[in-house]
């Protein structure tokens, strides 16, 4: 009994780290897609496709944005053109009453 509630706390970590990795990948991707950086973007809900950009300068804060739909794709190309299929934003989600970010 032991043992298996032992591997249940390391499944559930092992789950919270993925959740984390791919957060970070999307936050990559957002920031790419945001400071307009050529290259080409895919997000499906198990899947991160980065080809170009790179990840976020988190100097001197942490870049909180993020991308708000399950699935897309984007092509930046030299020159500030960007053909998407995302038409969100990319800051964080605000409460409608109390003006706060959630992240």
């Amino acid at each position: 009994m032991a043992n298996q509630k032992r591997a249940n706390s390391i499944h559930k970590a092992d789950r919270k780290e993925n959740i984390l990795q791919e957060d970070e990948e999307l936050r990559a991707i957002a920031y790419s897609m945001d400071t307009l950086i050529p290259g080409l973007y895919i997000w499906l809900p198990k899947v991160r496709i980065r080809i170009g950009g790179c990840l976020p300068d988190d100097n001197p804060y942490r870049y909180p944005g993020t991308i708000h739909r399950s699935t897309g794709i984007a092509l930046v190309l030299p020159g500030y053109k960007i053909f998407t299929t995302y038409q969100g934003t990319y800051d964080p989600q605000q409460t409608l009453d109390s003006r706060t970010s959630s992240i």
